[in-house]
């Protein structure tokens, strides 16, 4: 029987009113493809359902046409609510982009799935800004998910250089930080993951398919 993977991803589409945001589309594309190779059943979902937004950013400088081909799948997002049975998935994986720091933080129906997917010792994967889905998600004893554990993130650093730091509800290495995690940093844009475990992080859209490589390993066991 086929792995299943479900991908949440953001529907918030704006930082504020004069500057839009949405998903990153590499990182959700590379990880789809990725999967799609393995023949696993994906399913796509989002806190909204429907169509979710892509940042006009991540269309700029060139995207190959196979991850652009990737937005299909975007069309018709299954709401996070009407996830029934979540123990069915192999796998959660996060991909980012800025709208992520605006819907996924707070999402109640998002932190029950991760938290009953991560103590079921399933794999919970993020990159980039995908980690904002973690920082709400309490563990059964009410400890956050990330304390204690290794992890990394799109880095504090990198949001400077993007200039986008002052429309963020927060720094997220700051805020994982503060959670009790221990965040790992390399150099601006550097290919880089961690992994604790059954938690695999990744820092910023180069890692998007070594993060995925590394679901796969893992599922393959």
């Amino acid at each position: 029987m086929s792995k299943q993977i479900l991908m949440v991803v953001t529907t918030a589409d704006k930082m504020t009113e004069e500057h839009a945001t949405g998903l990153w589309l590499s990182e959700f594309g590379e990880a789809y493809l990725q999967f799609a190779k393995e023949g696993y059943d994906i399913t796509v979902a989002s806190p909204r359902g429907g169509k979710a937004p892509v940042d006009d950013r991540s269309l700029e400088g060139g995207v190959p046409q196979d991850i652009l081909d990737t937005a299909v799948y975007l069309e018709n997002t299954l709401k996070l609510e009407d996830v029934k049975d979540g123990s069915i998935f192999d796998a959660i994986f996060l991909p980012g982009g800025h709208g992520t720091m605006f819907d996924l933080p707070d999402n109640v129906k998002l932190h029950e799935l991760l938290r009953n997917q991560y103590e079921a010792n399933k794999i919970v994967a993020a990159v980039c800004h995908g980690p904002a889905g973690l920082v709400g998600v309490k563990l059964s004893d009410g400890t956050p998910l990330v304390a204690g554990k290794t992890v990394t993130a799109f880095t504090d650093e990198e949001e400077r250089a993007t200039t986008l730091d002052r429309f963020m509800p927060f720094l997220l290495e700051t805020r994982l930080r503060e959670l009790g995690a221990t965040v790992v940093a390399r150099e601006n844009w550097a290919n880089h993951v961690q992994v604790d475990g059954n938690l695999i992080t990744g820092q910023n859209p180069q890692s998007t398919i070594a993060v995925a490589d590394e679901v796969v390993k893992q599922l393959r066991g």
